[in-house]
């Protein structure tokens, strides 16, 4: 089974709680898996990138435009949460354990 982005945001769009829940990871990491690929399980969503990567994805920049199953790994910043964050795209709107308001 290869890579289907579109099962992977149908799954986050259909999970998401009303509000954040601190298990962004999970989340994302149980869409990628419903989109066909099986990524290492790390705790923090600040230590994804590399697993996504090795995984067959790969980094683009901020700038251009967004595509179904894009994965965004947020870096840890002051103020924000320790763990960082991670979201997936699917298509029109970003998913974590909630749909994003403000990306």
């Amino acid at each position: 089974m290869g890579w289907d982005p579109r099962s992977a945001g149908n799954y986050a769009k259909a999970q998401p709680e009303p509000a954040p829940t601190s298990n962004c990871a999970a989340y994302v990491r149980r869409a990628i898996h419903t989109g066909g690929i099986n990524v290492i399980n790390t705790h923090h969503a600040k230590d994804y990138g590399p697993m996504l990567e090795a995984a067959g994805f790969r980094k683009i920049s901020s700038t251009q435009s967004h595509m179904a199953g894009d994965v965004v790994v947020i870096q840890p910043y002051t103020g924000g949460n320790a763990s960082g964050h991670m979201a997936i795209y699917d298509g029109q709107d970003w998913y974590s354990d909630f749909k994003q308001r403000d990306f």
